[in-house]
């Protein structure tokens, strides 16, 4: 089997978790804003876990979550803030760990209705410019149609660092695997492998839909015999339906105990999934189970 990289786990939610102030609509900006030391805590927690990669907290360093007007003014520095946090944090711990930058939906997540090409591309413009210089790799999260893909591509086109682009998809269990938009993941495959991405990554979608995804990632790759990394970091959120309004709910969780997602992991891992993590809801704990699971393989 291949080896498998663990991610790190859901940021948001374990800000709440650790007690760091969280609220809508700032979401995991708030404690940036008004506590950075519970971010760095939140990546040391990942880390002690055994998570080789930590990803920015810069998902709500964007005008769906600060306000158009917070955002004009400190968008951009909080974004190079909690970049330097990660780096901090990474430096600090001794450890071989890579730093993933973080491009979100720029326009809301799980809004493909909401998306708008020039704005899109003039947001994450601004965050991979932000965090650029303090990142190993680059990670483009819950994009949810091609048209958001697109823009990604396209900004990731200035760097020389290995980039990976992360699906969010439909909460349809026992169906064909589609992107929020109702695209498939067929065609996502087949942009990216028209670009310099180094794989595919499917996220913030409940876990009993990836099984499809990755299906359908191994259905291209292999009639065209290309290659393209596979990476899973789902969450453990109630099923969101496509009326979803992220500012106005707190989605309810599921709390998937580490062996429940384990379980999972050890499916995707089956399929193809190199790299492996959590979104919301998913945390250290999980972590540290996906960990030990990975060094008991290099170890057999």
């Amino acid at each position: 089997m291949n080896k498998v990289t663990i991610l790190d786990g859901g940021m948001g939610r374990e800000l709440k978790r650790i007690g760091a102030p969280f609220s809508q609509p700032l979401w995991s900006a708030q404690a940036l804003i008004e506590s950075p030391h519970y971010v760095k805590q939140a990546h040391q927690g990942f880390i002690d876990a055994g998570a080789e990669v930590i990803t920015v907290n810069s998902y709500a360093c964007v005008p769906f979550h600060l306000g158009e007007e917070l955002y004009a003014s400190r968008g951009k520095e909080l974004a190079k803030s909690a970049a330097q946090i990660a780096r901090e944090v990474v430096d600090c711990s001794g450890k071989n760990v890579v730093v993933a930058g973080s491009l979100p939906p720029p326009l809301g997540s799980y809004r493909p209705d909401l998306f708008e090409e020039a704005k899109a591309h003039e947001i994450s413009s601004l965050l991979f410019q932000a965090q650029d210089q303090y990142v190993d790799v680059w990670l483009a999260e819950t994009v949810s149609s091609l048209a958001e893909a697109k823009v990604v591509l396209d900004v990731f086109s200035q760097t020389d660092k290995p980039y990976f682009v992360a699906f969010t998809l439909m909460d349809e269990v026992n169906q064909p695997a589609r992107l929020r938009s109702g695209e498939s993941v067929s065609s996502a495959v087949e942009l990216l492998l028209s670009s310099k991405a180094k794989g595919i990554f499917f996220n913030c979608s409940i876990p009993e839909v990836i099984e499809q995804a990755i299906k359908a990632v191994n259905n291209v790759v292999g009639l065209l015999e290309r290659e393209l990394a596979i990476g899973v970091f789902a969450n453990s959120f109630t099923p969101i339906n496509t009326s979803h309004e992220a500012n106005n709910t707190v989605q309810a969780l599921r709390h998937f105990s580490p062996q429940e997602y384990l379980e999972f992991a050890k499916t995707w891992h089956s399929l193809g999934a190199s790299i492996i993590g959590g979104c919301c809801g998913i945390e250290p704990s999980h972590v540290e189970m996906l960990s030990a699971w990975r060094d008991g393989m290099e170890e057999s």
